[in-house]
């Protein structure tokens, strides 16, 4: 039986990389299932919008341009709150800077078909050295080891890689989920995990390998702060969302 599917594209500052996206996401076999793209750009100030704006769409892409900055977290809540209402099965969250490889779209799906899996992951941790020749900085490398390690030991969990922005779901967990009461910044994806294990949801990982560019260190130290706070805080008051 074909599944509904939105791949949703969210972008800020992506710019041509966009383009690289699109194109690995039509090499994916689509006959099996029924495919929509969503792309939401959350209100880049760059040359983003102009490269979008360039590209004559066919019928199956959708294009949101957000006219203010949203959030990272916020712009995921709109791409999962169309896919609501459009009543897909599946909502694949890429990014359209292209750390995340588009050709891991069809393992994630053909995971998510499986009994009992209510949302899939790419880790890019399952291979560490894999993870090293990709690029990821020696800090956050690091990092996501032993944030994901103090995660795994507070909610009895054994994931790999808590910090992926790679995320496919099944829609039917967001009759439990609340999305208007989830993060609308970089904490989103960490509060859809919590939130999921506490309701013994069954999220499964794929090993994946990413490409890194720019890193900025300091938005990295942020956010492995709010990650560890928020890990803390909604741990010991039991969150479900």
């Amino acid at each position: 039986m074909k599944k509904k599917i939105l791949i949703s594209i969210v972008t800020y500052h992506a710019s041509f990389r966009i383009l690289t996206v699109l194109n690995k996401i039509k090499k994916i076999n689509k006959r099996k299932d029924d495919f929509k793209i969503l792309i939401s750009d959350d209100c880049s100030t760059d040359d983003t919008i102009a490269y979008i704006n360039k590209i004559k769409f066919p019928k199956k892409i959708k294009v949101i341009l957000n006219k203010k900055n949203l959030g990272y977290g916020a712009n995921l809540k709109s791409c999962l709150s169309y896919a609501l209402k459009k009543k897909f099965d599946y909502a694949i969250m890429i990014h359209g800077d292209d750390q995340y490889d588009a050709k891991y779209i069809p393992s994630m799906v053909k995971k998510l078909k499986e009994p009992n899996v209510h949302a899939v992951t790419g880790s890019r941790m399952q291979n560490k050295l894999g993870a090293i020749k990709g690029g990821m900085p020696i800090y956050k490398f690091i990092g996501n080891i032993v944030l994901t390690k103090i995660f795994n030991i507070l909610y009895k969990t054994n994931f790999t890689d808590c910090h992926t922005g790679l995320w496919g779901y099944n829609l039917k967990i967001f009759k439990s989920i609340k999305l208007n009461k989830m993060n609308d910044d970089y904490i989103f994806d960490l509060s859809t995990r919590i939130s999921s294990v506490n309701r013994k949801f069954n999220i499964k990982e794929i090993s994946i390998k990413t490409y890194y560019r720019t890193e900025v260190n300091r938005w990295h130290i942020i956010y492995a702060f709010n990650f560890l706070r928020h890990t803390l805080t909604d741990f010991f008051k039991g969150k479900k969302f």
